[in-house]
């Protein structure tokens, strides 16, 4: 969804071959997923077409922006480069709970007092 997101913001639409090369997968595999975010009514598309968010689509895409950037601001804040901070948030804003990203929240708020 991020990545929909952000390369609609970059280039003014996201295509399935971009989105294979920006995330390091198969074209297969991005296919796969669309399909399953269509199904899951957060993306629009038609064969050889851009993918487009619905409305539903764009709220879970800047939901997920903001998780993303919490994590990494919050690891930055820790002391951690931001490029590793960046690298490491991919993983973790996957499996961090809700609770924990609301005290990393927290925690950058207080650091940034």
């Amino acid at each position: 969804m991020e990545a929909i997101a952000d390369l609609i913001q970059l280039r003014g639409e996201a295509r399935a071959v971009d989105l294979a090369r920006s995330l390091g997968v198969t074209h297969v595999t991005v296919i796969s997923t669309i399909e399953r975010l269509m199904r899951d009514g957060l993306v629009t598309t038609e064969p050889y077409r851009s993918i487009f968010l619905t409305e539903k689509g764009k709220q879970l895409a800047s939901q997920v922006k903001k998780r993303h950037e919490t994590v990494v601001t919050f690891l930055v804040a820790l002391g951690i480069s931001p490029s590793v901070a960046r690298a490491d948030a991919e993983g973790i804003e996957h499996h961090v709970s809700e609770e924990t990203l609301r005290a990393f929240e927290r925690f950058i708020a207080l650091k940034s007092l």
